[in-house]
């Protein structure tokens, strides 16, 4: 199913959506590209810039082949798409031939405040804390789960210290903590709608420019690719647009 879209997200209804499995970049050609070292003391991997839209976008900034992944840090898939394919991604990365940008499909309350976690370090740490939630995410259902009445009265607050609720009743906040953000900061990240208003427009945009369908969802130089939902799917596509 899709997610929520548009504006509801910052309303923050409780519902949780379900998950499943043109850019001005060129089309793919198939031609194979050539690598490209990252400048001396470093490496494209560990090389993450800012776009105008407020995503991260990790590698070769003239990257031939980008790679954008919509996805959501409540889906399941995306879950198990991180712990398989992050190394993966990096290798590739490395070679200064492909980029990799993961955009946020916000769908729901927790997905949200998780997002917000996420972005709360800057960008050189985007990465590495996400893959890290992902690795969390059980963890964080049986948290919650565990506390449902809890949760169901996150409702009665105001939209703007939901997030916060949400976070202590999720241990998201202690999470974030032993990673280097502070409480204050957590704190600071989460009461920022105008972030999660940008988030709540970003899914609007995907929706409307890619017909995004579920989580994950890719795009190889701006071009949504069908029926990709793992890295044993996904590789073949990256090979065949020149890798």
């Amino acid at each position: 199913m899709k997610a929520l879209t548009g504006l509801t997200l910052v309303a923050l209804s409780l519902g949780l959506a379900a998950c499943n499995s043109s850019e001005d970049a060129p089309k793919p050609s198939g031609e194979p590209i050539a690598a490209v070292p990252a400048p001396a003391g470093t490496s494209w991997s560990a090389t993450v810039n800012e776009t105008p839209e407020g995503n991260f976008v990790m590698g070769n900034p003239d990257a031939k082949l980008k790679l954008v992944e919509y996805g959501s840090f409540t889906c399941s898939h995306c879950a198990d798409f991180a712990e398989t394919a992050s190394p993966e991604i990096r290798e590739r990365v490395d070679t200064g031939k492909m980029s990799y940008e993961f955009r946020t499909y916000v769908r729901d309350p927790i997905d949200l405040t998780t997002a917000l976690l996420a972005r709360c370090g800057g960008k050189d740490v985007f990465y590495p804390l996400s893959e890290q939630f992902f690795a969390n995410q059980k963890a964080m259902f049986d948290k919650v789960q565990g506390q449902e009445g809890a949760f169901k009265g996150v409702e009665q607050f105001p939209p703007a210290q939901r997030p916060v609720a949400i976070a202590q009743i999720a241990g998201l906040i202690d999470f974030a903590k032993q990673r280097g953000i502070s409480e204050d900061q957590a704190k600071q990240c989460l009461a920022d709608t105008a972030t999660a208003e940008k988030l709540a427009k970003g899914v609007e945009a995907a929706n409307n420019q890619y017909q995004i369908q579920g989580t994950p969802s890719f795009l190889i130089n701006g071009v949504l690719v069908d029926n990709v939902a793992n890295w044993a799917s996904l590789e073949p596509k990256l090979k065949e647009a020149g890798l």
